[in-house]
């Protein structure tokens, strides 16, 4: 997916997610996210679990400017 088709796909899930924050953020975060997003949607169960990328921080930030 483009940069501009994983925004819109997580502005489906997201819906306070702005164009503008998710635009400072690179594809493989982006798709990244996207992941979780549609994991979350997903029925819970004992089984259910979603594993954060190795490389993924636990917390991201951007600074405003």
């Amino acid at each position: 997916m483009s940069k501009q088709q994983l925004i819109e796909a997580i502005r489906k899930h997201n819906h306070s997610a702005t164009q503008d924050f998710l635009m400072g953020f690179n594809e493989d975060a982006l798709n990244n996210y996207l992941n979780h997003l549609e994991y979350r949607r997903r029925p819970r169960n004992s089984n259910s679990r979603w594993i954060r990328p190795g490389e993924t921080p636990a917390v991201v930030m951007r600074a405003r400017r």
